[in-house]
């Protein structure tokens, strides 16, 4: 359900999309501050390359007529307002499903949605250790410090030694199965109503 409420931002109007930004950081700020303060400041950078790219890369009527070749353009702010609204709602999507499920329940849950793939050869135990490897360390770095990436292959604990990693197997349930076969019908129905065919 929250790949799909993520996956569905991607297509809202502009108008509705602003009532779900203002709505996700509300949830975010009330429910998961630290986190969702911690994850937007990390995302900073991004927002001003959306900003950057957009409004002043697309083609458009300048914003500012007095100055036509430093302004950006109308068309790529707005581009960049739906865009930055869309990486702001995901980040704050993050924040509380971070906060709310443990880390090892979420690997775990994605190593179970994950094992059918396993006919193609994605390899999911492989994926979840990598994944749980990467969390684990992301949220021991301290806040704030430059932290190179060569120091996190280094031996995390004070005596030298890494703590094991856990994983736990979550098993579908019949309310996991009936959820995600009725999200599957309608992707599928949302992926026909735009083939030509379906017309």
């Amino acid at each position: 359900m929250w790949f799909a409420g993520v996956a569905s931002v991607q297509f809202l109007a502009p108008g509705v999309l602003a009532w779900v930004v203002a709505a996700s950081l509300a949830l975010a700020l009330g429910f998961a501050r630290d986190r969702a303060l911690r994850l937007l400041r990390r995302v900073r950078v991004l927002m001003f390359a959306i900003v950057l790219l957009f409004g002043w890369f697309t083609p458009g009527e300048a914003m500012f007529a007095s100055w036509p070749r430093l302004s950006p353009s109308r068309e790529g702010m707005m581009l960049a307002l739906v865009h930055g609204g869309r990486l702001i709602a995901v980040v704050c999507a993050v924040a509380l499903l971070l906060e709310r499920l443990p880390v090892e329940r979420l690997v775990g849950g994605l190593y179970c949605l994950s094992r059918p793939f396993s006919v193609i050869g994605l390899r999911a135990g492989d994926l979840a250790l990598r994944l749980m490897l990467v969390l684990r360390f992301v949220e021991a770095s301290p806040r704030g410090s430059a932290t190179h990436w060569k120091d996190w292959l280094r031996d995390a604990g004070d005596d030298g030694e890494l703590q094991p990693v856990r994983l736990v197997r979550e098993r579908l349930g019949p309310l996991d199965v009936a959820i995600a076969a009725a999200l599957g019908l309608l992707g599928l129905a949302a992926l026909s109503w735009g083939l030509p065919w379906a017309a």
